[in-house]
């Protein structure tokens, strides 16, 4: 038993854990009401944009950096997988969290997705990014 700490040893640091409990606090406000936008193509559904994402990552982190870890293609779409790294504003330490986000290509108008003969022009080059913009917010998701 004489192992074991003392509560008193646990509570040391006192000033360390008022920091981290006032980063939660921080990280668990809603966002500011008037950034949040109605979804163009799914009804009643609520997102933040990514310059927001982008704009919350760069104030409460200053240090990050957005790694693609990933990319590929799946039937008639592409996926990509990011890594945000970011340096914890209360312990100092790099950390990061993963996201996976994908986009189906843009086919011709009344075509089926399915039917990849049917492909737009520039279908690669739109799907990429919104596949890695929805990584990225997957990942933000994590904080």
């Amino acid at each position: 038993m004489s192992n074991l700490p003392k509560i008193s040893d646990i509570y040391t640091d006192k000033l360390s854990i008022q920091k981290a409990d006032v980063f939660v606090t921080l990280m668990n406000q809603q966002p500011k009401q008037e950034w949040v936008k109605d979804h163009p193509f799914i009804r009643g559904y609520k997102y933040l944009p990514i310059e927001r994402i982008e704009y919350l990552l760069k104030t409460i982190f200053k240090s990050y950096k957005i790694e693609i870890t990933g990319q590929g293609t799946s039937f008639n779409g592409v996926w990509v997988t990011v890594r945000i790294h970011y340096l914890h504003p209360v312990n100092n330490e790099w950390l990061f969290h993963d996201g996976i986000g994908a986009s189906q290509l843009q086919t011709a108008k009344g075509t089926s997705p399915a039917d990849l003969n049917n492909i737009n022009n520039g279908a690669l080059s739109m799907a990429y990014p919104v596949a890695k913009t929805i990584a990225i917010k997957d990942a933000a998701d994590h904080f």
